[in-house]
């Protein structure tokens, strides 16, 4: 244990998180993501897990030490609903109130179409996956910068 540190962060994870540049993004899935598969196309090169949390519950703590990307509109995105991409469904509406909370200010999440998320997923510098089991708890996260104290 760390002091600070949210105690859902594992030590693989907080490697990861750290290692991470500016504009690397970071893919949180549900169980049902093929992340096994596709990991092995990412920087890291293998799924890091989360296992016992929902998609909010990993996002909060992640985003505790994550700073996001504020120069680009694709700061964190979340998968479309396959054929109703406007939709919200619960599960990214409590993604995005801790977006919310930890930017300080509201910023929706812009959609990606699923096929779009795959191929955004094997360019990622890492797959976390989640113990979520309702669907479309799939979200990409955007690395920022933490600015030089004055």
């Amino acid at each position: 244990m760390l002091k600070g540190i949210d105690h859902r962060l594992n030590a693989d994870l907080l490697h990861a998180l750290r290692a991470m540049g500016h504009g690397d993004m970071l893919m949180l899935t549900d169980v049902n993501f093929p992340g096994a598969s596709l990991a092995r196309h990412t920087v890291s090169g293998r799924l890091l897990t989360m296992e016992n949390l929902t998609s909010a519950e990993a996002a909060r703590a992640i985003l505790s030490v994550l700073p996001l990307d504020n120069f680009v509109p694709e700061f964190a995105a979340r998968m479309e609903v396959v054929g109703d991409p406007t939709a919200l469904p619960p599960v990214q509406s409590e993604v995005q109130a801790e977006v919310d909370h930890a930017e300080g200010r509201a910023r929706p999440l812009p959609g990606i179409d699923r096929f779009a998320y795959y191929d955004m997923a094997k360019q990622a510098f890492a797959i976390v996956q989640t113990g979520e089991r309702r669907l479309y708890g799939c979200f990409m996260f955007r690395k920022g910068v933490i600015m030089p104290e004055s």
